[in-house]
């Protein structure tokens, strides 16, 4: 049976088609961002002043259909970093999340810390194009890539000055860590039927080599969570629609971590 995920992939599939008959590696590596150095997720993680938390710009997601319609990226972002995002994460995947490369620059212009380009990467044509947009960070799913599909994307990455959270599902995924990875993230919510179990980060936690940043993933609401998840070992929680959902998600997020320390 098809799965959500399936559906996103052909979809991303068909617009990087799309996009290579107007746009080339060779243009990205002439564009503004791309030889800038980028600012480390991993450093801006492990600094004792910030929450450790990845703080997501998201619209709509394909389970809940749109969230937070008409809030502006800068109104949102602003806030993140102020109350102490560790990185900023924007949804570029317009079809399923409605995002844009332009919330995502709009981000860069005015942000101090990381940025993570939230998306479906399966294209070495996508890793230079997340680096030309001004992306500090690469998500790539291992649910729907292949371990050899995980190397090639995470090493290109590597090569062009990013670095790369690889997402996790399950223990039979870990075999897809490789030396090019710098955080491995585990997302609570089963990406086939949308369904959301915390424990399940902790167990495949326990399994995980020791060198690399552990983030939470989806699902979490409850500061008590992130306590409990930082007692467990996670050093970064990504989360958006907890504070995307609320009418001023600065706000939302600013309670949250001082309710989560």
């Amino acid at each position: 049976m098809k799965t959500i995920l399936d559906e996103i992939v052909a979809q991303k599939r068909k617009e990087i088609l799309e996009k290579k008959k107007t746009q080339s590696i060779n243009s990205f590596k002439n564009s503004e961002h791309f030889n800038s150095p980028i600012l480390s997720a991993k450093a801006s993680i492990l600094d004792q002043s910030t929450s450790g938390i990845i703080a997501e710009f998201k619209r709509k997601s394909p389970s809940k259909g749109f969230i937070n319609k008409d809030v502006l990226v800068k109104d949102v972002v602003v806030g993140y970093e102020k109350f102490g995002a560790s990185v900023v994460s924007v949804l570029t995947d317009e079809q399923f999340f409605g995002g844009s490369f332009e919330d995502l620059q709009q981000a860069k212009e005015i942000l101090n810390i990381p940025i993570l380009r939230k998306d479906f990467i399966v294209d070495e044509f996508q890793v230079y194009e997340t680096k030309a947009i001004g992306a500090d960070l690469m998500l790539l799913i291992a649910e729907c890539l292949t371990k050899d599909e995980v190397y090639n994307l995470a090493k290109t990455a590597k090569e062009i000055g990013l670095e790369v959270l690889l997402e996790l599902h399950s223990e039979d995924q870990m075999e897809k860590i490789n030396e090019f990875i710098d955080l491995i993230g585990i997302n609570n919510r089963n990406l086939k039927n949308f369904e959301v179990d915390i424990q399940k980060s902790k167990q495949i936690l326990k399994q995980l080599p020791t060198n690399l940043i552990k983030v939470a993933e989806s699902g979490i609401s409850d500061p008590e969570t992130v306590k409990e998840l930082r007692q467990a070992g996670f050093q970064a929680f990504l989360i958006g629609e907890n504070f995307m959902k609320a009418d001023n998600p600065s706000q939302a997020f600013e309670q949250f971590v001082k309710e989560s320390k």
